[in-house]
């Protein structure tokens, strides 16, 4: 609008934004237009809106109406702007009587168009770069633009203008791009190694690598030459930038110092950097004479290097810098040494040539709408391709076509052929290097192998990871270290590649006949092998049936092939594949055949025959043999555990390798009491301890406590064996005998405490659970064990206590059960018990107070001593099931008295004692005396065991045991005498029953005593002891 402002509508006429330009009025716009390319096709450009006013500026605005990069002065009213329909550039005309592009950035590109008065109108074509414009005076004028190519290529990196005012670096390998904006027209470019110069309308920017990695692509300025210069081409080297000008060039420093100027004799048409040490780099220049020069920024002095007929269009120098090639104004490269100034081949059509940057001796041109490339002399290999070849590196030719530069990947696989029609081994492999096929490696490869030259092959092998032919190679290499003939190194090369007919007639001309007998054995080609065989060579003939075997063993003829191996005297391999296929009757008569000192065989045949179950057969072989371990194997593996104990007993030296195993087996069917004993039997004393300590310690964790109790009663027999042993440890182990009893009584009682404790049923009566917690407390006063609670122990001791009337012990438990950390679903159940047991008398009813049968002393329910009496310390015997003190006093025999007399004595005849009940004599040293009343009867009957109960100190603190003479041992009762017949080295235990109508039992396995109705009760349901497991009834079947 005039009055400055812009307006921005939709389709309907809305108003979405106004735009307010800063002057007002006094800028008016003459002009907008909106940007063709949509801002999701490109970059933030796209649809924006340029707009020109009447201050003389451009400025651009989004569709937000936000004001979008710079505000550009134009110098000039304009009234006409539009974008071109790709809208990289824009065109802008007014009173400066011109059309002016620039780029949709608002950068200046050039002008378009002038003409005598105001332009009001400028339009692209669409999809053209053509122009119309319409003047104030009536004039159209109608223009087309022509946009160059302004580029530059060094090795692999080219750089190229884009939009006019950028320029794009590409990785031609990589393909990686960089943009640098340059916000200016770019007018020329130039690339060398780190190294980018720019030129601009005003000044020269040279930029470098940030790393000066070959891979980088990120550029920093270096330096900026702020002159204004005009050149038809420009160069940078490393420190320096070379200007071209018709027919003079100059040297420029970056700092825009000129160093040097050489005047050509001709124009300049090509100029091309070769490189050399940083500030001495070297430059060829084609002129348009036909003159090529080498010019050096270091020397005022160009050098000449040959000239041609017509005028130079390129030229490039080889990679050794040993041969140049030039494409002269005819079409024609001419290839020269450039030492010798030779010519030393042409090809016509071309337009543009470039050396392979990796090989020294390949070219490729193009020309005439095709791509050439020649490998040294030999003829070209054509290819069609639009375009100009700028660049070769490898198997990559860089092309341009259309302004637009492209990598082509060329095989190099007819160059390749080329040299191996020449067999130039040694140029194909470099030429294959570039790239070629798999095919084509494998083709270099075997030719260079058939000629014998091994590196060459070896290398192409090595790239197709062919290992076959790499051990063939190998071998070749040490065989002609020992001078064989050519001749078979080529004959195994033809057996290598399937030609077989002619490698036989290579090894017969080489006078190696075996190896052709070889290769068609290994063929399983027996016919032609047998051409080649001796007709006295017995060791030969054995070799050719064994290789029959092995055809026959691989085509699946099991049998054919056993035959076989038997007659060639290969029984081992004959032996294996009938035990393979189970052939039994075969593998007998092989063994029943075999001498008895082939051991080899023989084992062969006996483990076929074991691993086919038929043990009968194989224990035959091992008697045969005289095999007694193999056999004790046999009988292990096979389970035939009564012949293996039969071997045996008749040779105890492998005892352990039979018992062993039997345990182990016993443990694996959980059979682990058997297994223990087993361990025992083998002498493998540790064995059987760990078996029962881990039985024990599952036990305790499994809350299995009677089996604990049995497991600890074993371990403690165990020890008692080890200590009976004789050996360094009797001290130890009989200490750990009684520790492990006294295990094993406290697991077993406190069994029936856990179970009426967790099950809600039990078949003991409150007197035994009573006895047996009351046991347990006296037990555990001064240690636990793993397992027991005291918590369970003292808890039913209080509800049994409360149940019979033994207050005070009931508190006492209670008080105790306070102090100790108690499961939460007996916990109120104990609070309740500890409050109510209060209201109960402080005393124990008398029945229950125990007594003790030495001084007749009752005791209380409760000794802190231990299990024992107040009075004499005479230990309390209990039974095994309930608990309950038995009227037992337990003596021990007087110094000198050995076991075996003090059993004779007890068995001695004692009647002489009361054959005269009505008199008593006595006699002293000076008196005898006959005394006749009636208290004699009692005298008689006064024992001298009861005297002996009162031989204490009455309140004393050590225990005083009764001691048994001679006399007293006659005069007792074998019957009222209970022996508990321990093992050597422990000594007998001797019980004197004060109250023989009680009958009590001794179990003859465990010494444990009962009152004999609990004991046959419990025989009777478990079918053996309850504490040891011992069946009384096997006993006596094994004892008859």
């Amino acid at each position: 609008m005039i009055s400055g402002s812009i307006s921005i509508r939709n389709r309907t006429g809305e108003e979405k934004h106004r735009i307010e330009r800063p002057k007002g009025n006094l800028s008016p716009v003459w002009g907008v237009c909106f940007n063709p390319v949509r801002e999701d096709e490109a970059d933030v450009w796209g649809d924006v809106l340029a707009v020109v006013d009447w201050s003389r500026t451009l400025s651009f605005y989004n569709l937000a109406g936000k004001q979008v990069g710079k505000e550009r002065h134009l110098g000039f009213d304009p009234v006409c702007v539009n974008f071109f329909s790709h809208g990289d550039y824009m065109i802008i005309s007014g009173s400066n009587k011109e059309a002016v592009l620039y780029t949709k950035e608002g950068v200046l590109v050039g002008i378009v168009a002038e003409q005598e008065s105001w332009v009001w109108c400028c339009k692209p074509r669409p999809d053209s770069n053509q122009v119309a414009v319409g003047c104030q005076d009536g004039t159209i004028a109608y223009y087309e633009l022509g946009f160059s190519t302004v580029h530059s290529l060094y090795k692999e990196r080219y750089a190229y203008r884009e939009n006019m005012s950028d320029v794009i670096i590409q990785h031609l390998i990589t393909e990686e791009k960089v943009r640098i904006k340059c916000r200016d027209l770019v007018k020329k470019l130039a690339v060398y190694k780190h190294r980018l110069a720019v030129q601009l309308p005003e000044r020269i920017v040279v930029y470098e690598l940030t790393k000066g990695d070959s891979n980088d692509m990120h550029y920093k300025v270096k330096e900026k030459i702020n002159q204004k210069v005009e050149c038809t081409l420009l160069v940078v080297c490393t420190n320096h930038i070379v200007l071209c000008q018709e027919k003079v060039l100059q040297c420029l420093s970056f700092q825009g110092v000129k160093e040097r100027e050489w005047i050509m004799e001709a124009a300049i048409r090509y100029i091309k950097v070769t490189g050399g040490p940083q500030g001495k780099e070297g430059l060829l220049v084609g002129l348009k004479n036909g003159q090529i020069v080498k010019l050096f920024v270091d020397n005022p002095f160009p050098l000449p290097v040959l000239k041609i007929a017509s005028a130079v269009r390129c030229l490039d120098l080889s990679a050794t810098r040993k041969n140049l090639a030039v494409v002269d104004d005819t079409g024609i490269c001419l290839v020269y040494d450039i030492n010798t100034k030779e010519l030393l081949y042409q090809e016509p059509n071309a337009n543009s040539v470039a050396w392979n940057s990796q090989n020294e001796d390949m070219l490729c041109y193009s020309g005439a709408g095709f791509l050439n490339i020649k490998a040294r002399d030999f003829p070209s290999h054509q290819q069609k391709l639009q375009g100009f070849v700028v660049g070769f590196c490898g198997s990559k030719i860089f092309c341009l076509h259309m302004n637009r530069m492209s990598t082509i990947e060329v095989p190099q696989s007819a160059p390749m052929y080329q040299y191996l029609e020449k067999k130039m081994f040694s140029g194909a492999y470099k030429v294959a290097c570039l790239g070629v096929t798999e095919g084509d490696w494998h083709a270099l490869a075997m030719a260079a192998l058939e000629e014998l030259d091994l590196q060459v092959s070896r290398e192409s092998f090595i790239r197709i990871r062919d290992v076959p032919y790499l051990q063939l190679i190998q071998n070749f290499e040490e065989r002609k270290k020992k001078g064989e003939s050519d001749t078979v190194f080529l004959a195994d090369t033809l057996a290598y590649q399937g030609k077989f007919a002619e490698a036989a007639k290579l090894y017969k001309r080489a006078g190696n006949e075996s190896r052709a007998m070889t290769m068609y054995t290994d063929l399983r080609m027996f016919d032609q092998a047998q051409e080649f065989l001796g007709s006295d060579d017995v060791q030969d003939k054995k070799m050719l049936i064994k290789k029959k075997a092995d055809w026959a063993r691989n085509i699946n003829e099991p049998k054919a092939a056993a035959e076989m191996y038997l007659s060639a005297g290969e029984t081992l391999k004959a032996i294996e594949i009938v035990g393979e296929n189970g052939w039994v009757d075969m593998l007998m008569d092989i063994s029943r055949r075999a001498d008895k000192a082939d051991r080899d065989a023989l084992m062969l045949c006996a483990s076929y025959l074991k691993q086919h179950k038929q043990y009968a057969y194989a224990v035959e072989v091992y008697r045969r043999m005289g095999d007694i371990p193999s056999l004790l194997q046999l009988y292990v593996e096979a389970r035939q555990w009564e012949e293996a104990f039969i071997v045996a007993n008749q040779h105890p030296d492998y005892k352990e390798d039979v018992y062993v195993p039997y345990a182990n087996w016993l443990a694996e069917n959980d059979r682990f009491v058997e297994a223990q004993k087993a361990f025992h039997k083998a002498g493998r004393e540790d064995e059987a301890l760990r078996v029962l300590e881990q039985l024990t310690h599952n036990a305790v964790n499994e809350k299995r406590f009677s089996d604990a109790g049995y497991y600890y009663w074993l371990l403690s027999m165990q020890c008692l064996d080890i200590a009976r042993d004789g050996n360094n440890q009797n001290e130890k182990m009989i200490n750990k005998f009684w520790d492990l009893q006294r295990k094993a009584e406290i697991y077993y009682a406190y069994h029936n405490v856990h179970r009426y404790i967790e099950e809600p049923f039990t078949s003991f009566l409150p007197e035994a659970l009573f006895n047996m917690a009351r046991y347990l407390i006296h037990q555990m006063f001064s240690d636990t064990l793993v397992g027991v609670s005291k918590v369970a122990i003292l808890y039913a001791l209080a509800k049994q206590s409360r149940n019979l009337g033994a207050y005070k012990l009931a508190r006492h438990a209670y008080d105790r059960l306070q102090n100790l950390r108690v499961s939460q679903r007996f916990q109120e159940s104990i609070d309740l018990g500890a409050v109510t047991i209060r209201s109960k008398p402080f005393s124990d009813v008398e029945e229950l107070l125990p007594l003790c049968y030495r001084c007749s002393t009752t005791n209380p329910l409760l000794n802190n001593q231990g299990n024992c009496c107040i009075n004499c310390r005479q230990p309390f015997v209990h039974s095994f099931v309930s608990f309950e003190i038995l009227p037992l006093v337990e003596f021990v025999l007087e110094d000198g008295i050995t076991d075996e007399e003090a059993l004779r004595l007890l068995e001695s005849d004692s009647s002489i004692l009361t054959e005269q009940p009505s008199w008593l004599e006595e006699s002293g040293g000076k008196y005898q005396s006959l005394r006749i009343d009636s208290n004699i009867e009692n005298d008689l009957d006064a024992d001298p065991f009861t005297a002996q109960l009162m031989s204490f100190e009455e309140g004393g603190l050590e225990f005083s045991p009764v001691v048994a003479s001679r006399s007293v041992l006659q005069s007792m009762k074998h019957s009222d005498v209970i022996i508990s017949k321990w093992q050597s080295p422990l000594h007998y235990r001797y019980f004197r029953n004060l109250m023989p109508d009680v009958q009590i039992t001794k179990c003859n396995s465990c010494n444990q005593l009962f009152h004999s109705d609990d004991y046959e009760l419990q025989v009777l349901q478990k079918g053996y002891c309850p504490f040891c497991r011992y069946n009384p009834e096997e006993s006596q079947v094994t004892d008859n």
